[in-house]
């Protein structure tokens, strides 16, 4: 709702309709990401120095395996086998997974405020 100074002037209020996705896209975007947890990964795309690419659905693993740890372990351990071969590796997050996970205990930190 506008103030009455804003409405007294002409100025329309700024809305900011953004929905829970664009707003954790925006967040994820501006944040450095050294680590990320398997969890939350929907593919990892490997490039490799041939110009080849590998695509790993993360997201097949964890509902094949449900082993989170072991996944991140064995992914960890492939890549540096093959770092030899490896141009880069492009890592895709799944914003509704972080969103669930992080939305949670966001609020209950900002509900004390």
């Amino acid at each position: 709702m506008a103030s009455r100074k804003q409405q007294q002037r002409g100025l329309k209020p700024k809305k900011i309709n953004l929905s829970v996705k664009d707003r954790w896209e925006q967040i994820l975007s501006d944040v450095d990401k050294p680590e990320v947890p398997v969890t939350v990964l929907e593919r990892i795309m490997v490039h490799l120095i041939d110009g080849s690419k590998v695509n790993i659905d993360v997201v097949e693993l964890l509902n094949i395996y449900k082993d989170p740890e072991a996944i991140e372990e064995y992914l960890n351990m492939k890549l540096t086998e093959l770092d030899h071969l490896i141009e880069d590796v492009d890592y895709f997050v799944n914003i509704e997974m972080v969103a669930r996970t992080v939305q949670p205990e966001t609020d209950r930190l900002l509900s004390r405020l």
